[in-house]
């Protein structure tokens, strides 16, 4: 997978998959595929319990849904990594190459448009 990642193939990571998908980790050893040059922080918004939805700009996009559960953020991001959404002063979204993260659910929305986004990048 990391090869392939490397190669080309478009990537979107939600949440984990943020994680999974960022070069470091502030608060987590354990392995990930580091193809993404941004350091994430996990569970960066609390517990379960903190758990929120929020509206914001997306690539652009206004007013697009955003549900944090139990939510990573980007800590820092390098200088190829287009930052595509922050809240409250914090990454939320990125893109490098073909590779698409965002640290909220859009799936668990009936908005459309970020997936639209990543459909776009192929």
């Amino acid at each position: 997978m990391e090869r392939m990642i490397a190669d080309g193939l478009p990537v979107y990571g939600t949440c984990a998959g943020m994680i999974l998908l960022a070069k470091n980790i502030e608060n987590d050893g354990r392995r990930h595929f580091a193809a993404m040059d941004i350091t994430v922080r996990r569970n960066g918004y609390g517990r379960q319990l903190g758990s929120f939805i929020a509206r914001g700009e997306f690539a652009g996009m206004k007013g697009v849904e955003m549900p944090f559960i139990r939510a990573p953020y980007i800590s820092a991001a390098g200088d190829g990594v287009e930052v595509l959404s922050e809240h409250e002063g914090l990454i939320t979204a990125a893109r490098e190459k073909n590779m698409l993260v965002t640290a909220f659910h859009p799936e668990v929305t009936g908005d459309e448009r970020v997936h639209r986004y990543f459909l776009a990048m192929i």
